[in-house]
C-alpha cells in the first residue's frame, strides 16, 4: 500500500470535528496510539475472555484452606469426636483459596443461606504466589 493510499485510509478513520479540517492529518501511530488497547501499544498482544473458551468446560477444584496443622500419627490416633484441632491461623485472618491445589487468592469466611462460602479479599498474581 503506498503512502498516499494510507494517508487516505487515514483521514477516513479520524473524527470528523470542526477543527479536523483546519488541522494536519494524524500520522499512523498518532491513530494506533489513540485507538489501541495499552498492550497492544507496547507490543504484547491483547487476550479477551473469549480466547480462553475451549476451556471453558473443564472441572477445576476449588479449596479454601481454613489453616494447617501437624500431628503425629500417636496424636491422630487419640482424636475422638469433639476434639479441638489448633491451626496455624487467628480468626479473622484470610484465608487462602487454592484451584488445583495453587494459591490463587486469599478470602474471607461469610455465611449465604446457612452454609459457608468466601469471599475473595485479594487475588494472587502468579509472580507473587508462595
Amino acid at each position: 500500500m503506498s503512502e498516499e493510499e494510507k494517508s487516505l485510509e487515514l483521514e477516513e478513520l479520524a473524527p470528523e470535528t470542526e477543527d479536523s479540517a483546519s488541522q494536519e492529518t494524524p500520522s499512523a501511530p498518532d491513530i494506533a496510539a489513540q485507538t489501541a488497547p495499552p498492550a497492544a501499544i507496547e507490543g504484547e498482544e491483547t487476550k479477551v475472555a473469549s480466547d480462553l473458551e475451549p476451556v471453558f468446560d473443564v472441572p477445576v477444584n476449588i479449596s479454601a484452606v481454613l489453616g494447617k496443622t501437624q500431628l503425629n500419627v500417636n496424636e491422630l490416633l487419640k482424636l475422638t469426636p469433639g476434639s479441638v484441632l489448633e491451626l496455624d491461623r487467628k480468626v479473622g485472618e484470610a484465608i487462602d483459596i487454592l484451584v488445583n491445589r495453587r494459591l490463587v487468592a486469599r478470602g474471607e469466611v461469610v455465611v449465604v443461606d446457612e452454609r459457608l462460602g468466601v469471599t475473595m479479599t485479594e487475588i494472587i498474581k502468579a509472580d507473587d504466589r508462595s
